[in-house]
């Protein structure tokens, strides 16, 4: 087996060809489902690498295949997101108003070079890289690019799967990795408030919908302070509120609210969606109506505890205990999830805070300190390493 000092130095060799292949990505970001070029970048260096590729699985995900016998998956999303890049780099966004502002470009180019390090050393059983598509968004019917990746079979006959995050709040040079849930569930809700329309001057003769959604925001924001424990995390945001009204002096026939929930555990999703249907009474006691949709998204993000013990284990062996921190659980949400729940599998958080001016991820300036990459690189391919031989001595 590879010893952890080798391994940590052949991945920092590679530490310029990782940053130079994640300013390539990054100057020409495409959408989710959209990842044509990304996906045959991915595709060109994994063939070159010797691994076998199919593409288009997943609608536009790429999968890699080398050696055989116990099968480990590497996992990484390839999609950027519709936002205009205001940062004056020299590997800014080329594609106005798309850019790469939560670090999948890092991913994509992490992963890729942990495959190259696999090559080089091929442990005695099988990798799988799956280049992700749509993370962030859906298709026409609202699945994501796991879910269409795992419909064509990219996951089958895997023992584990594991990837990581980028994390631009966490220092560069730690990463975070923790059992059980990593990442919320995340839900959303349109609300339609229906009321009757009139003169500002003669509000009696209305029933006014603003007035009564502000009643029901109010009430939404109790949800958490005063229907869930403090001691179990949640989130709920109203995130939009339009009135059918564009004037000073007409009152608003109709309200729409956009908003999302974000939980950890299935019961307090449930238990949210029941608070929204009580409070959403208001509206007809008010002599008004509703109407309340949701679209639930992703599940939470959980990882195996025998899959996620392994990974610390090579993070603290190769870049030190005190450099692994067991990070709070985020109300981020990620698709990762999907493939967690179809077999084993453990996601980690890789610091790349850029000290002083620490970034918000899909925000139009985001970047990362670039100085640790390698360290994701390294991580990832002595994990699949270690995984392998795990399950060959459970076999």
């Amino acid at each position: 087996m590879t010893t952890t000092t080798t391994a940590i130095q052949e991945a920092k060799n590679l530490q310029e060809e990782i940053v130079a292949l994640r300013r390539r990505i990054h100057e020409n970001p495409e959408l989710s489902f959209k990842e044509f070029e990304t996906a045959e970048l991915a595709a060109e260096k994994l063939a070159e690498l010797g691994y076998k590729v199919k593409k288009k699985v997943g609608k536009t995900g790429v999968t890699g295949e080398l050696g055989e016998g116990i099968a480990i998956g590497i996992r990484a999303d390839m999609d950027a997101l519709p936002i205009k890049e205001s940062n004056p780099v020299s590997y800014k966004s080329k594609n106005e108003g798309v850019m790469h502002a939560c670090g999948h470009d890092a991913h994509v180019s992490i992963a890729l070079h942990a495959a190259k390090l696999l090559k080089e050393k091929p442990p005695k059983g099988k990798i799988r890289m799956l280049m992700q598509p749509a993370e962030e968004y859906g298709d026409e019917e609202g699945v994501s690019g796991a879910v269409r990746m795992i419909e064509d079979g990219a996951l089958d006959n895997l023992s584990a799967v594991i990837g990581l995050h980028m994390d631009a709040s966490l220092p560069t040079g730690k990463v975070g990795i923790l059992d059980g849930p990593v990442m919320a569930a995340v839900d959303e809700f349109s609300l339609k408030i229906k009321g009757k329309g009139g003169h500002g001057a003669y509000p009696e003769t209305t029933i006014d919908a603003i007035v009564i959604g502000a009643q029901v925001v109010s009430a939404i924001q109790q949800i958490v302070s005063r229907r869930i424990s403090a001691l179990e995390p949640a989130v709920v945001t109203v995130g939009s509120f339009q009135s059918s009204s564009t004037r000073a002096n007409v009152i608003a026939e109709e309200v729409q609210i956009q908003g999302t929930f974000r939980t950890f555990n299935p019961e307090t999703r449930a238990f949210i969606k029941e608070e929204l249907e009580r409070i959403c009474g208001i509206t007809r006691a008010l002599g008004g109506d509703y109407e309340l949709k949701y679209e639930l998204d992703y599940p939470p993000t959980v990882n195996n505890p025998e899959i996620a013990e392994v990974m610390r284990q090579v993070a603290r062996d190769l870049i030190g205990p005190e450099n692994v921190i067991e990070v709070k659980p985020k109300t981020w949400s990620e698709d990762f999830a999907y493939l967690a729940q179809k077999v084993p599998g453990a996601f980690m958080f890789l610091g790349a805070e850029i000290e002083g001016d620490t970034r918000c991820h899909h925000s139009h300036n985001f970047d990362l300190d670039e100085a640790g990459f390698y360290i994701g690189t390294a991580i990832l391919a002595e994990t699949a390493r270690r995984l392998i031989a795990h399950f060959n001595e459970k076999a």
